[in-house]
């Protein structure tokens, strides 16, 4: 099968190309408003970009009518936002809130999601999620710039919470007890918790 991009309408090209980028990590983005309102949503378009400083990449859509949703709005008015990492356990919950919710509503309260403080910033992180990164806003940027249908938006990392359970006995990140959600296309998701996981070993030689 061979797919000319330029013939496709955009929400083909999404399609495929969302069924077959997987799995994608999922961002858990809390935010507040500049009225203190927090909000909760996720985003699958997420990935690190670098440890140097250390930074974090969402690019959320715009909405169908246009308008930037609100974690953009709420980045861009505070230049504050966390980052928290869905475990299975909270499937539920971060898929409540990917509901639309008006910019006065929390997904917090809306959905029943317990929260809890954050040390270097303002909006709160999910409690009970494995890891949460607090971040501060770098560049939120439309793409395409005459016609965006998205925004990228990059976060330095300046502190991180790691529960500890997740840890294997050498201290490194166990994938099993993570146990991470990640999604793929349609109604399709994984996890990081699974039998079908593997290592390999780098190549000799390879710079440690």
């Amino acid at each position: 099968m061979f797919l000319d991009f330029s013939t496709l309408q955009s929400r083909e090209a999404y399609r495929w190309m969302a069924s077959t980028i997987a799995p994608r990590p999922i961002a858990w983005v809390s935010s507040l408003s500049e009225e203190g309102v927090a909000n909760l949503a996720p985003f699958s378009f997420f990935q690190m970009i670098t440890a140097r400083p250390p930074t974090l990449m969402i690019s959320p859509l715009v909405q169908t009518d246009g308008s930037k949703k609100d974690t953009v709005r709420n980045i861009r008015q505070t230049g504050e936002f966390v980052v928290n990492l869905v475990p299975h356990a909270l499937r539920d919950m971060m898929n409540q809130t990917s509901f639309g919710y008006d910019g006065e509503t929390s997904e917090f309260e809306a959905c029943g999601v317990p929260s809890l403080p954050s040390q270097l910033v303002k909006p709160p992180r999910v409690s009970g999620v494995p890891v949460s990164f607090e971040c501060r806003l770098v560049s939120c940027t439309p793409y395409p710039a005459d016609k965006p249908s998205c925004y990228v938006v990059f976060g330095e990392v300046v502190a991180a919470h790691i529960d500890e359970a997740i840890l294997a006995e050498d201290g490194q990140v166990d994938p099993v007890r993570l146990d991470l959600l990640s999604r793929m296309g349609g109604k399709w998701y994984g996890r990081t918790a699974s039998s079908a996981n593997f290592e390999l070993e780098r190549p000799e030689g390879w710079r440690r």
